[in-house]
């Protein structure tokens, strides 16, 4: 009887391993569609992808290895997954001198050159694997798992492995000490342990301690089946804290998104693979290897399991926002939810036009909306004569003789009724016109006007939220691009506060050059000067020495050594060479006017604006690159 459970045990946990082995091949690649979706110009995104396409070659490999029925087949994927293992220390090295940059401590050569002779390394150890000379042969059949044995170069690897292992978790450790917030401490902490236990989880110990697993093969799959676990976990933690960069969205946007990601993802996908590996095996205990369960529970775990994620995704999204948010975020939602476009607008007022056409017997009507007193026909139903009401000259003498506030006049055979905005103590406002054609000198009963009236004032509230949401999305037009520069900043001053202007950091190229563009419109003077977000660079820091610890001034002095450096050498010249420094010089230094620029240099005013932008962006990148040879010499 022991020996019956004991080797029950031994199949259950056996198979629960190998469900989580599959389950971390399934969560690396979704974690690396995932990536996909981020900032993939962003060195630290880059590098964990590598590191993910490592774990999806190691655990694929092991997943199909452990259900291949062939030695030849088994031969195979354990040659396979040795690519991934392989690669690791380079991706891994790579990672930390990324995280490492990031957080303000650029590669001087020396951690460049290092990791190009790792992947050089790396790249030595594959020819051997595809020679046969990485590692031997097939074990035998008395282990636990069949695996391959072990060789002189296996050996060097193994060193070779433990010793950039060493040298990253030094890198990330520098990392760590060299952050400045409490969240990015947090969250390099989160990659400094989460990525280093998949690190060293994911090497094959089994090749040394193959004879301790042989004699106690129960506790051996215990292990297993609890380190699978462990190491998915790690990988989800590492790719949380890695999501965090490269990208401006704010925290409880990654949180979410990445939230829904692995729900929606590994999560079903784990669990039906679980669900139905469990129901083969129960299967083959009776005789049965595959049965109608198997396609029928897959289907209902995934689609219970969706079902489930998006009715439960409300509550842990109020996890993810602070409580004095929640009241501005639901305001936003309800915005988001509930705004007219412009089809929901116009079936709206189609349908008060139709009830006006229904309660009147008219032949048409249509609804005029007024915008700097300029007639703008908004939506029509059946005939209209909107021209002749533009081009007529007898609605402004109408108007004022019968005053707006009658409710309805008459305007040849056609009825208009003013639709009126009266704010609290404000000025009345008038929106616009309902217009019934031809309805003649008919006389309207008391029923038919409270019915008019109704129905205008209907048509008058849906333009009136037409107009409180064109200024709402004016604003938020006008914010976007200060909102996007600031989560940027954010984003970017998490890890390093003096890094916020590189071209390689979080914000980007378009941006500095935006700032230059403003910085020199104020040259002479303006708060796009003095408050520009350039005058936190190194360079115009240093500058403030020789300015008197004038901001202004000092900030000028970088912007005219950037145009200089744009001038050709000789004296100046009107000539092609000449026109970016020319359009900077007269734009900008001598403030001459768009037109006369244009003349001075024979060419188009929008060929002007063409050649001024590829100056800017000129003065830009040069400005980098003075900011980055600062910090070379400093650090």
């Amino acid at each position: 009887m022991p020996n019956d459970i004991s080797q029950v045990l031994l199949v259950f946990f056996r198979t629960i391993s190998q469900i989580l082995t599959a389950g971390i091949a399934i969560t690396a690649f979704s974690l690396l569609l995932f990536l996909l979706t981020l900032n993939l110009k962003d060195k630290v995104i880059r590098a964990f992808g590598i590191i993910l396409i490592a774990f999806v070659i190691i655990y694929t490999s092991e997943a199909f290895g452990s259900t291949a029925s062939s030695l030849g087949q088994i031969d195979f994927w354990l040659h396979f997954q040795w690519i991934g293992i392989i690669l690791l220390p380079a991706a891994y090295f790579q990672f930390s001198d990324a995280i490492l940059a990031t957080t303000g401590k650029p590669s001087l050569g020396r951690r460049t050159w290092t990791l190009r002779i790792i992947y050089f390394v790396s790249f030595v150890f594959m020819v051997l694997l595809a020679s046969n000379r990485f590692v031997g042969s097939l074990a035998d059949n008395s282990d636990p798992v069949v695996r391959l044995t072990p060789t002189l170069f296996t050996h060097l690897f193994s060193a070779f492995y433990l010793l950039i292992m060493i040298l990253s978790w030094y890198n990330f450790t520098r990392a760590y000490k060299r952050t400045t917030t409490n969240t990015s401490r947090r969250r390099v902490a989160y990659i400094l342990i989460g990525g280093f236990v998949p690190a060293i989880g994911s090497f094959p110990f089994l090749l040394f301690g193959s004879q301790f697993a042989a004699q106690h093969s129960l506790f051996f799959w215990m292990v297993v089946a609890f380190l699978n676990l462990i190491l998915g976990g790690f990988i989800v933690i590492t790719a949380y804290a890695v999501a965090f960069f490269g990208v401006s969205w704010p925290d409880r946007l990654v949180k979410s998104r990445l939230l829904v990601w692995i729900l929606r993802g590994p999560i079903i996908a784990s669990l039906a693979l679980a669900i139905t590996t469990i129901i083969r095996r129960f299967g083959e205990i009776w005789g049965t290897s595959y049965t109608a369960l198997v396609p029928i529970s897959m289907v209902v775990t995934i689609v219970v399991g969706q079902y489930l994620i998006t009715i439960l995704a409300p509550l842990w999204e109020r996890w993810f926002i602070p409580a004095q948010m929640r009241e501005e975020l639901s305001i936003v939602k309800r915005l988001e939810n509930s705004f007219l476009t412009k089809q929901d607008l116009s079936q709206f007022l189609e349908m008060v036009l139709a009830a006006v056409c229904d309660q009147l017997q008219a032949p048409g009507a249509y609804l005029v909306s007024l915008d700097d007193n300029d007639l703008e026909l908004v939506v029509t139903v059946g005939a209209d004569n909107f021209d002749d009401l533009k081009n007529s000259e007898d609605i402004g003498n109408i108007l004022s003789t019968n005053g707006v506030e009658n409710g309805i006049f008459s305007w040849s055979e056609n009825l208009l009724v003013p639709l009126i905005h009266y704010p609290e103590n404000e000025k009345k406002d008038l929106l616009g016109f309902l217009v019934v054609c031809s309805v003649g000198s008919r006389i309207l009963g008391s029923e038919q006007r409270d019915t008019l009236h109704l129905l205008a004032n209907r048509a008058e509230m849906a333009l009136r939220d037409r107009e409180l949401q064109k200024r709402i999305f004016t604003s938020v037009e006008e914010l976007t691009p200060q909102i996007d520069l600031i989560q940027k900043m954010r984003a970017a001053g998490s890890y390093d506060n003096k890094v916020l202007l590189l071209g390689d950091g979080p914000l980007g190229q378009s941006d500095l050059v935006q700032i230059v563009k403003e910085a020199l419109t104020h040259y002479w003077g303006g708060p796009k000067l003095t408050n520009s977000p350039l005058i936190k660079l190194q360079i115009v820091q240093e500058a403030l020495k020789t300015h008197n610890d004038n901001d202004a001034n000092a900030l000028r002095s970088i912007l005219r050594e950037a145009i200089d450096r744009i001038r050709p050498e000789g004296e100046r010249h009107f000539t092609g060479e000449w026109i970016l420094y020319n359009i900077l010089e007269m734009k900008f230094m001598e403030g001459r006017k768009v037109r006369e620029i244009a003349l001075r240099l024979a060419m188009s005013e929008a060929d002007l604006y063409r050649k001024q932008k590829v100056a800017i962006e000129n003065v830009a990148k040069i400005i980098m690159d003075m900011e980055e040879q600062s910090r070379i010499s400093v650090n």
